[in-house]
């Protein structure tokens, strides 16, 4: 039986939201921790499916956005804690709001020059481009020593928020999800708006539209820019949780897990995003306690679930149409 479109999306969402009671009540403090990745991821994918279920454009280089985000976030927090604490400098890298917008500017900033480069072409030499801009970056951080190196950046302490402690880590989860429901009512109201219309318009036939007199270039850079502003926020949260940076966020594997996960729970859906992430993580979590062979199992399992759904979980259950939400 299919289930009414909005049930499980909605409900999802609220099982995150009320996740840390649930977590306090059962006395298992260390969801909230799993829960917190899960929200994190969760708000790349859903940025991520902008470019990837509506333009049609398969980005294996969002881990640059990823990774740019964090570090951007981990350097101003390495000189903020050298920084008198009166000095600006200490005060901008100590404020994670400030650090939050440097990330969004950053992965901006790159999104736009990777991308005005990248859409230069479709298909496979777009896949291979995006691809090299992010290992290029990743090798150029691994060969930054005074920025951690192959070792990454460790974070003294999480951000203060408009002043507020996010040590706790309840505080900080429910920072995450509020970023993540920005996210997906930001990109819902794009989805559904001219902009997204035109989106879905070049994914289904490019040429046609710009024989309408559509400037299929300029949504597509447009839809590339803020995807990457997104993901780069998604890193800046994640460089926050673990209080630590790494080339790993840059990494190629990054972003297919990123690409997995939207696989896992739809394209062409804001919820499919959040749907993948909490398959995945909960999976790997499940996996990691079973066996030290977990990578196997977790191939398994998610081999089972694309075979089963192609079109991911939630179209499954009928949770999402057959091309969008």
């Amino acid at each position: 039986m299919r289930l009414p479109p909005r049930v499980v999306p909605l409900a999802l969402i609220a099982a995150l939201g009320l996740l840390p009671v649930l977590a306090a009540v059962a006395h298992q403090p260390f969801w909230v921790t799993v829960a917190t990745r899960i929200v994190i991821l969760s708000t790349a994918a859903v940025s991520l499916d902008l470019v990837l279920g509506y333009a049609g454009l398969a980005s294996f280089g969002h881990a640059a956005f990823f990774g740019l985000g964090g570090f951007t976030v981990g350097i101003l927090s390495v000189y903020a804690e050298a920084a008198p604490h009166d000095s600006w400098l200490y005060l901008v890298g100590r404020e994670a709001s400030l650090t939050g917008l440097a990330a969004i500017a950053a992965a901006s900033v790159f999104g736009a020059l990777t991308g005005a480069l990248a859409l230069r072409t479709r298909g496979f030499h777009f896949v291979m481009i995006t691809l090299a801009f992010s290992q290029m970056l990743y090798f150029l951080f691994i060969s930054l020593p005074n920025y951690g190196g192959d070792e990454g950046l460790r974070m003294a302490n999480r951000q203060l928020l408009l002043g507020f402690d996010l040590s706790s880590p309840t505080a900080f989860y429910y920072v995450c999800f509020a970023v993540l429901c920005a996210t997906v009512a930001g990109m819902r109201a794009l989805v559904v708006s001219r902009f997204g219309r035109a989106l879905l318009g070049c994914k289904q036939n490019e040429r046609r539209m710009q024989f309408l007199g559509v400037r299929t270039g300029r949504y597509l850079l447009a839809a590339f820019i803020i995807s990457a502003a997104g993901t780069g926020l998604a890193g800046a949260l994640m460089a926050n949780h673990g209080r630590f940076v790494g080339p790993h966020m840059l990494s190629w594997f990054q972003s297919g897990e990123l690409m997995l996960m939207l696989i896992l729970g739809g394209t062409g859906s804001v919820y499919g995003g959040i749907a993948g992430a909490a398959i995945f993580v909960l999976l790997q979590e499940a996996m990691v306690d079973f066996t030290q062979y977990w990578e196997i199992l977790l191939g398994a399992a998610l081999l089972a679930i694309v075979l089963a759904s192609p079109g991911g979980v939630l179209r499954l259950v009928g949770a999402i149409g057959p091309r969008n939400d």
